[in-house]
C-alpha cells in the first residue's frame, strides 16, 4: 500500500535536527533581547512532559521586533546534576553546566511576529539560570552594545587529506560588522578546536569511522552565530562496517523526494540514520510491457549533486558518467558497507504492469535482473523487491491472474537472481476471502528472502465520515471496524499459511492518517472528510504531527491524536518500542518503514525501531 503519485494511499518524507535543555514542570522563563537598534526577540521554555526520572523540554523563540532576525543563540547554566539529553530542531553543547544551543540552518532567520521551538529530553530537577540570548541578559535587563549582532554562518566545511586517523577541513569566512575573532570546529555537536584561521586538521580519530562537523564564528564581543552546515567523512581503513544488529531494520526511499519535498541521500547519513538501518529500498522502479523500467530518469541518474549536497563532500561534474540517486547511494554504500540496497518495483500506481509481465516470467524476471544489475551503476544493488499492489485481488486496478501467480513470479525471479535478495511487499488484510486468501504467499515463500507485510492504512479518510480508527493497529479492540484489520491478525494468518516467522517485516508507517469535524477524542467519533495534509488531505508526516497535533492517548499499540475539529492516528518512538517487542515475541526477521523522509531530522522514528530490535 504505496505510491509513487498522489493517491490516495501514499507516503512521503520529512526533516527535522537536534538539540537539548531542562527545566521543572509548568515552569516558564521568558527572556526579552535587542540584538539591533529594532531587532527583539522573547524565547520561553516550558515542560510539555515529566516522567519521573526525566521530562520534555520545549523552548520557543519568537522575533518582535521589526527587523528579521538570522540567526539565534541561548545559553544558560544549569545547576550540577541537571542534565541536558537528546534534542532535536537546534544545536546544543556544553561545557561543563553551561549549554549552548544554537538555530539550525533551516530554522535561523525570523522575520517579524514569526516563531521557532525546538526540544529536548533531560533529567533533573534544576532550573536554567545566566540565561542569553544572542549575547543579551535573557531577563530584557540590557547588556551588551546595541547594533552589535551576532556573527553570520561560516561556510559549509569540505574535507581533504583524508586518512585511518585525521581529516583536513576548510570553509568559507563568516561575515560580522565588528569582525570575526576565532571559529568553533564542532564534531558531532561537541567543540573540538577553536581556531582563528579557516581550516583545521583534525586528528586522533578511528580508522573506517564516520565523523560529522560543521563550524560556528565568534566575534570580538565573543557573540557566536549560527552554525554552518555539516559535512560528513568516513575515514580511511577499519574493515568495514558492521551491522547494526541480527534483525532487520529497512527503510523505503522515494525517488520523487528530491523535489517537493527536498530529501536527498545525506539526509540519511546526517540525521544518524545510516548507522542504524540494515537495507535500503529504493522506490518505485515502473513495469511496463512486460519489462521492467526506470520511473524517473532524471532523479535517479543525472541530478547533479553539489559538494554541501553530497554524501561525501564531493560535488557532481558535468561529465561523469553517473550522478543523481544512484551515485549518491553509491557513495552512502562506500561509507556504510553494512547497508544493502534493493530496487522496488510497482507500488500502488505501477502494479498495473505486472498482470501482462507475468504472461512470460522468464522474460519478465530477466528484464529486471538486466536493469538492476546494469554496469552503468555497478555494485548498486544487492537485489530486488516486488510490490504488486495486488496478485489475484483488487487495488488501483483489478487482477484475475489466479492464485499460484504469486508463486510462480517468486520461482521466476529466484532462478533469475540467484544468490542475490529476492523480495516482495504484499498485503496485510487477513480477513475471511481477503487479499491474504486471494494469493499463495505461503507456497512463493520458499523462493524469497522475506515479505515486507504493510501492516498500515487499515482505516483512513476514504471513509470520510468515519468512524476514526487508527491506521496500524497492532492487534484488534473494541469497537474496531474490521476485527481483522490489524497486524497480528495478518502475522498470524501468514504464518498459518506457512510462511516462516524469520520471513516478515512488521511494517510501520513514518506518517499518521486523519480527518476532521470530529468532536470525539477517543476512536469511533464521526467524521466530515479528510483532515489537511502537506501534500495530500488526510495525510501527514510523522515530523509535522508531532508538533502539530501531539499525540494524547493510545489504542491498540497505536497513538492517536484530536487536536482542534481534527483526529489523528501515528505511530510514535514509545508505539514502535512496544511493535518490536511483539516482532521479539513472534520471532519476526524484523521491521521495515514507509517512508524514510516522514522521521525527524535526527531520525528519532529509525531510532526507535533500532533500539527495539536490538535491546
Amino acid at each position: 500500500m504505496r505510491t509513487n503519485t498522489t493517491a490516495h494511499r501514499i507516503r512521503r518524507k520529512a526533516v527535522a535536527a537536534a538539540a537539548a535543555m531542562l527545566m521543572p514542570l509548568g515552569a516558564l522563563v521568558a527572556l526579552a533581547s535587542p540584538a539591533q537598534a529594532a531587532e527583539q526577540a522573547t524565547a520561553a521554555f516550558s515542560k510539555p512532559s515529566d516522567w519521573g526520572s526525566g521530562f520534555e523540554g520545549k523552548w520557543t523563540i519568537k522575533n518582535t521586533g521589526d527587523t528579521t532576525i538570522s540567526g539565534w543563540t541561548l545559553k544558560w547554566d544549569f545547576p550540577t546534576g541537571t542534565r541536558v539529553g537528546s534534542a532535536w530542531d537546534a544545536a546544543v553543547t556544553n561545557s561543563g553546566n553551561t549549554y549552548t544551543a544554537k538555530n539550525m540552518s533551516w530554522n535561523g532567520t525570523l522575520s517579524p511576529g514569526a516563531s521557532v521551538s525546538f526540544g529536548f529530553n533531560g533529567t533533573g530537577t534544576g532550573s536554567p539560570s545566566d540565561c542569553t540570548l544572542n549575547g543579551r541578559p535573557c531577563d530584557g535587563s540590557g547588556g551588551g552594545t546595541p547594533g552589535d549582532a551576532p556573527p553570520g554562518a561560516p561556510g559549509t566545511p569540505t574535507a581533504s587529506g583524508i586518512t585511518d586517523t585525521s581529516v583536513k577541513l576548510n570553509w568559507g569566512a563568516a561575515s560580522d560588522d565588528k569582525g570575526v575573532k576565532n571559529y568553533d570546529v564542532l564534531r558531532g555537536g561537541t567543540e573540538v578546536a577553536t581556531v582563528t584561521g579557516t581550516t583545521y586538521t583534525d586528528s586522533g580519530l578511528k580508522a573506517g569511522t564516520s565523523y560529522t562537523y560543521s563550524v560556528v564564528a565568534r566575534d570580538t564581543a565573543d557573540q557566536t552565530g549560527p552554525a554552518s552546515g555539516s559535512v560528513t567523512v568516513k575515514t580511511t581503513g577499519g574493515g568495514g562496517g558492521t551491522p547494526p544488529g541480527q534483525h532487520i531494520n529497512l527503510g523505503y526511499f522515494t525517488e520523487w523526494g528530491v523535489y517537493g519535498r527536498d530529501y536527498h541521500v545525506k539526509d540519511i547519513v546526517t540525521s544518524g540514520s545510516a548507522e542504524k538501518l540494515t537495507h535500503i529500498n529504493y522506490s518505485f522502479g515502473n513495469v511496463q510491457n512486460g519489462r521492467c523500467t526506470i520511473g524517473d530518469a532524471y532523479a535517479a541518474t543525472d541530478k547533479a549533486y553539489t559538494a554541501e549536497q553530497s554524501v561525501d563532500g564531493e560535488a557532481d561534474t558535468w561529465d561523469q558518467p553517473l550522478r543523481g540517486n544512484f551515485n549518491q547511494l553509491l557513495k552512502l554504500k562506500k561509507m556504510y558497507p553494512h547497508i544493502k540496497v534493493l530496487w522496488s518495483f510497482g507500488g500502488w500506481t505501477w502494479s498495473g504492469g505486472f498482470p501482462d509481465a507475468m504472461r512470460n516470467p522468464a522474460a519478465f524476471a530477466k528484464s529486471c535482473d538486466q536493469l538492476v544489475n546494469d554496469p552503468r551503476w555497478q555494485g548498486l544493488f544487492d537485489g530486488i523487491d516486488l510490490d504488486w499492489e495486488y496478485p489475484n485481488a483488487c487495488g488501483l486496478t483489478c487482477d484475475t491472474s489466479g492464485p499460484a501467480v504469486m508463486r510462480t513470479m517468486a520461482q521466476a525471479f529466484r532462478a533469475e537472481f540467484g544468490n542475490q535478495l529476492v523480495t516482495a511487499a504484499i498485503t496485510a488484510d487477513a480477513s475471511s476471502g481477503g487479499k491474504i486468501d486471494s494469493a499463495d504467499y505461503g507456497g512463493a515463500a520458499q523462493y524469497l528472502d522475506w515479505y515486507n507485510v504493510m501492516t498500515y492504512d487499515y482505516f483512513g479518510a476514504w471513509d470520510k465520515t468515519g468512524p476514526t480508527a487508527p491506521h496500524s493497529p497492532l492487534t484488534a479492540y473494541p469497537g474496531i471496524p474490521n476485527q481483522a484489520f490489524n497486524s497480528d491478525a495478518a502475522i498470524q494468518k501468514l504464518k498459518a499459511k506457512g510462511v516462516p516467522a524469520e520471513k516478515l517485516l512488521l511494517g510501520i508507517g513514518f506518517y499518521g492518517r486523519g480527518w476532521t469535524g470530529v468532536t470525539q477524542k477517543e476512536p469511533g467519533g464521526t467524521a466530515t472528510g479528510a483532515a489537511p495534509g502537506k501534500y495530500e488531505t488526510g495525510i501527514e508526516d510523522y515530523k509535522i504531527l508531532k508538533e502539530r497535533c501531539p499525540a494524547n492517548g493510545t489504542v491498540a499499540g497505536t497513538a492517536y491524536a484530536h487536536c482542534g475539529d481534527e483526529w489523528w492516528s501515528y505511530d510514535t518512538p514509545a508505539t514502535i518500542a512496544g511493535k518490536m517487542d511483539y516482532a521479539k515475541q513472534q520471532k519476526l526477521g524484523g521491521a521495515f518503514f514507509w517512508e524514510i523522509s516522514g522521521d525527524t531530522a535526527n531520525g528519532e522514528l529509525v531510532t526507535a525501531i533500532h533500539n527495539g530490535l536490538n535491546e
